[in-house]
């Protein structure tokens, strides 16, 4: 399955102005792109972007289209690192919270520009699952 690449973008957007939301004015804020997240992962349907397709112009399939799997694995790596990030604010440790909340917003601003890092990393990890399984033959 695809999403098209605007509804993708708009949820990076969504991760980025929220987390740096949070960063600038309370740390609680992280809960929603953190909840947003947890729910996506357990539904496999991200409410950002089931809500934003209705601002859609085109037929979904005219856009140029990411593959979901990609999507709910960097969904993955953004969850775990709000909810690392919501752990140390919540026992005192801010530098270990800055940091995991700055890494999602370098990743989904980075991908706003075009490189997907948790692509870079699914891939690696694809290629030394089948490097190992080769290896084992």
């Amino acid at each position: 399955m695809t999403i098209p690449k605007p509804l993708v973008q708009t949820n990076q957007a969504f991760i980025v102005i929220t987390v740096l939301t949070a960063l600038l004015l309370h740390p609680a804020i992280l809960l929603l792109p953190f909840a947003v997240g947890v729910y996506t992962l357990i539904t496999k349907k991200n409410p950002v972007i089931q809500f934003s397709r209705r601002f859609l112009k085109k037929p979904m399939a005219s856009y140029q289209q990411e593959d979901k799997d990609q999507q709910l694995f960097n969904q993955w790596i953004a969850t775990i690192c709000l909810g690392l990030s919501l752990l140390f604010f919540s026992v005192g440790i801010p530098l270990a919270a800055y940091a995991f909340a700055i890494m999602v917003i370098v990743a989904a601003g980075v991908a706003l520009m075009g490189y997907c890092i948790g692509c870079t990393i699914r891939y690696r990890y694809m290629m030394w699952k089948h490097n190992r399984t080769k290896a084992q033959v």
